[in-house]
């Protein structure tokens, strides 16, 4: 099985675990809703103190650090709910279903490893945008780069801080010594979740856009089921990616998961220089 075929196998015992405890879709949905709110709720002031009455706005120093606190909050939203999509993909690749409301609460009790995990990650982030913005083409490019290194050496830092619990630099030097141990080149088991993502949206939006080039009230009807759908498709595959890499961490710390064949998951880890010869890191 080449990677294409192992990625796209992958995306479908995903699937399959989806289809099993559909309510695991609701932590993106409650991630996406809590953002939204969040959102406003820091917009809205900024908006109105950077207004300066004559229907012009100009950020002030309160404005920036909004800005800085709202960011960090919809971090930890994200991650937060990420947290504990985490968690009830775990419990149920054990053979245990549990709620909504436990899969919150165990997140709840990790935010000792989150919050500062979230303070890493947005700074992180906010200095790999600092170059892009700064530094021209070369400083996009080393962005780039650097931003893909970086997603991929912590790709398993959640499922270990929900499970390990230990602290965010630990676990990014745990996530870099799975990375350095099992993956090598590139980790392709995303590729077929993406794949599939884009493939659905696209099939799903072409009658959409069609209703949208009528016109009129059928437009708005388009308009309004193109959004839904959009939602839609991203909620299953942020569910999905979450599936996919809590297995992904079980099977990189020597776990054999029911309905995920242990040939798939060493699919996904490819040493670095075995290219070609077949060998394959389990």
């Amino acid at each position: 099985m080449n990677r294409f075929q192992n990625s796209i196998a992958l995306a479908k015992a995903s699937w399959q675990v989806l289809r099993d405890d559909k309510q695991l879709a609701l932590l993106p949905l409650l991630s996406l809703v809590a953002s939204l709110l969040i959102a406003v709720s820091f917009l809205i002031p900024a908006a109105i103190i950077a207004h300066d009455g004559s229907g012009t706005y100009s950020a002030k120093p309160v404005d920036w650090i909004l800005a800085a606190i709202g960011y960090l909050v919809l971090t930890y939203v994200v991650v937060f709910f990420n947290a504990a999509l985490v968690y009830a993909a775990d419990r149920h690749l054990h053979g245990e279903r549990i709620t909504l409301g436990e899969a919150i609460h165990a997140a709840s009790s990790r935010a000792g490893v989150l919050v500062p995990w979230v303070v890493v990650s947005a700074t992180v982030s906010i200095v790999l945008r600092a170059i892009e913005e700064r530094a021209g083409i070369v400083g996009r490019i080393v962005g780039a780069f650097a931003g893909m290194a970086w997603s991929v050496v912590t790709f398993l830092v959640l499922p270990i801080l929900v499970v390990e619990g230990i602290g965010p630099i630990d676990a990014v030097k745990r996530s870099g010594e799975l990375f350095r141990r099992t993956w090598g080149e590139n980790l392709i088991a995303n590729a077929g979740i993406g794949l599939a993502t884009l493939i659905v949206g696209f099939v799903g939006a072409v009658p959409l856009f069609l209703l949208i080039a009528v016109g009129g009230p059928v437009a708005i009807v388009g308009i309004a089921a193109l959004v839904v759908w959009v939602v839609a498709v991203g909620l299953v595959s942020a569910t999905l990616t979450g599936i996919l890499q809590t297995a992904l961490y079980r099977f990189a710390t020597g776990e054999t998961l029911p309905g995920f064949d242990a040939a798939l998951l060493r699919g996904s880890f490819r040493q670095r220089g075995t290219r070609g010869t077949g060998t394959w890191i389990g």
